[in-house]
């Protein structure tokens, strides 16, 4: 086995197939929580209705605003087969998207309504479409035509394109940008945001845009270089003020998804002080059992697929054994997985 084998294992583990949620729970602060607190190590299992009888009064959440676009597309060549694609950003007034079927350079590839693309490059999994019409109007047609991508583990989803736009988004996504939701945040509604304020702990937003290496495997090569797909954060200069006077008054810090560890994470400058300095930027940060977190003390977070980099963040905060030892426990208990399942607070 290689090396990469050998640390994937390490992450794997078995869980039927019928756990993972093809869609969320309603509503959404119904879903289970598995509360762990890693001083006493007692485990205990609730709903997220009642998170605020878990959290420290003075807590601070920090959630992820950024908001899913309709990135997927489906494209159809000349000779008729149909070419799916998923928005993934722009290039020298190109969109580059991830594409599945055969396209070359030269393409023309159809869209809807006469709009059109011609295939300007094509690396692997990855192309470089030039559209027929003004790019300042893609966004506008994104809207009208695009599809919402769901995480490729959802199968046969009974949500309907309407649906999915609501239920794969937090009631509280700001910015668009990412093809995929940060999940943790759909257990939220806007009355429990208001009951945790009530309770005394702060709610602040960062921003971080997911894209599709969220669901990639690990290769050799992030292993090796201890670095992962970049994705773009950025934290607003208040809030960075807000927070860093937080974490300097021993508040706790509890990250809501780990976009929001790794927004958080990647703005510290030094691991030795714990303090927002790089407010902006691309980061590409890979967080394992071997990292101490500086800044993040808590996080909630959904149940991650086997093998993955998210599984390998989480164990940062509980070690790995410790984190399969409850992932056991939420697949005897029958708890929801992945994306629109439940989800664990971690203090």
């Amino acid at each position: 086995m290689s090396t990469l084998d050998d640390t994937l294992a390490l992450y794997d583990y078995v869980f039927p197939p019928e756990l993972i949620a093809r869609e969320p729970a309603h509503p959404r602060d119904s879903a289970r929580m598995l509360v762990y607190n890693r001083k006493t190590e007692v485990v205990s299992f609730d709903t997220f209705a009642h998170i605020c009888d878990h959290l420290p009064r003075n807590a601070v959440l920090v959630f992820n605003q950024t908001k899913v676009i309709p990135a997927r597309m489906e494209l159809t060549k000349e000779t008729g087969g149909v070419i799916e694609t998923v928005y993934l950003g722009q290039e020298n007034g190109l969109l580059r998207v991830m594409a599945s079927g055969k396209i070359t350079s030269g393409d023309n590839l159809r869209w809807k309504e006469g709009h059109f693309f011609i295939v300007e490059e094509r690396d692997g999994k990855f192309a470089l479409l030039k559209p027929s019409f003004p790019l300042n109007d893609f966004h506008t047609l994104l809207d009208r035509y695009g599809e919402t991508p769901l995480p490729p583990y959802i199968k046969d989803s009974p949500l309907s394109e309407t649906e999915r736009r609501t239920e794969y988004q937090t009631v509280y996504a700001k910015t668009e940008g990412s093809v995929a939701a940060p999940t943790a945040g759909l257990h939220f509604t806007e009355e429990l945001l208001k009951k945790i304020t009530q309770h005394g702990c702060a709610v602040r937003y960062v921003t971080l845009h997911v894209n599709l290496g969220t669901f990639a495997p690990v290769t050799e090569d992030q292993l090796q270089q201890k670095k992962l797909h970049e994705e773009f954060y950025e934290i607003d200069e208040d809030t960075a003020a807000f927070l860093n006077t937080a974490k300097a008054e021993g508040r706790p810090i509890i990250a809501v998804g780990t976009t929001t560890v790794r927004t958080l994470e990647s703005a510290v400058e030094t691991r030795h002080v714990a303090s927002l300095r790089r407010l902006s930027g691309m980061t590409d940060t890979f967080i394992t059992e071997d990292d101490t977190l500086s800044f993040v003390d808590g996080l909630v977070t959904n149940f991650h697929v086997p093998k993955s980099s998210l599984l390998m963040l989480v164990s940062a905060l509980t070690g790995r054994e410790k984190l399969l030892e409850l992932y056991q426990r939420a697949i005897d208990e029958k708890c929801r997985l992945f994306s629109f399942g439940d989800g664990m607070l971690i203090l």
